[in-house]
């Protein structure tokens, strides 16, 4: 069962533009989200899908820096966007990422691949599904690329920004699975969306260095410093409709 990977992109962020092209540690946002992905060793393909605006054609530019491939597609229609970048795979499911989770940890990707092969007939699966126990941008979600196919049809309004949500939202009609990860940390904030956020990861990857550090060990690291997970504590995430 072939597994493919797409990181949807776009430097059109409304409280942190161009934040997925900022320097972290050395490498860029996307530059980490793609390693990851990579370092997983459970991908078959990976390609990131931007949009046609004219400023994203700076993520065009780092993709060919990365030697990663490109698909380019709706600004707001994501769905759209990520059935253009599956005509581009030849697999049987797709692994979807943001380019706003530099933290992202190759176990954990890893682990979900695993358990998606080892589930046959699965619609989707997430490690955030019926509870969240990793920190927010840590998570992973694998579904079927006929079911995204099917979907598109059907899905309507904020449902196809975010790719999944149809799913994960009518769970009477696919086939759902849900990965915990206890005892878990689901108040801290890992994912890329304010100066605060910016704040926190830029003090975790100058405490680990530039490299993959297992979520577990960030989360060991955060509890036994508050004043850093303070530090984005406050921000709350846009609701379903609006993000």
């Amino acid at each position: 069962m072939r597994i493919g990977g797409i990181i949807q992109a776009r430097l059109g962020s409304t409280r942190l533009p161009g934040k997925v092209l900022r320097q972290l540690g050395g490498m860029s946002v996307l530059e980490r989200v793609v390693s990851a992905a990579r370092s997983s060793a459970s991908l078959d393909e990976l390609v990131v899908a931007t949009t046609t605006l004219p400023a994203d054609e700076a993520i065009v530019t780092e993709c060919a820096r990365l030697g990663v491939p490109c698909h380019r597609g709706p600004s707001e229609d994501v769905l759209t966007r990520f059935l253009g970048a599956m005509k581009d795979l030849k697999c049987d499911a797709i692994a979807r990422f943001t380019a706003d989770c530099p933290l992202l940890d190759p176990e954990l990707i890893r682990g979900t691949a695993a358990a998606w092969r080892a589930m046959p007939g699965l619609d989707y699966l997430s490690t955030c599904l019926t509870q969240r126990t990793l920190p927010r941008g840590l998570d992973v979600e694998i579904a079927a690329a006929d079911t995204l196919r099917v979907i598109s049809d059907q899905a309507a309004d904020h449902h196809r920004s975010h790719v999944t949500s149809f799913l994960y939202t009518h769970p009477e009609r696919f086939r759902l699975a849900g990965l915990s990860f206890p005892p878990g940390q689901p108040e801290l904030r890992l994912t890329l969306d304010t100066t605060d956020d910016w704040n926190l990861i830029e003090a975790v990857v100058a405490h680990f260095g530039p490299g993959h550090t297992p979520a577990r060990e960030i989360v060991a690291w955060l509890l036994d410093h508050p004043e850093v997970a303070a530090l984005n504590a406050h921000v709350t995430q846009k609701p379903l409709e609006l993000a």
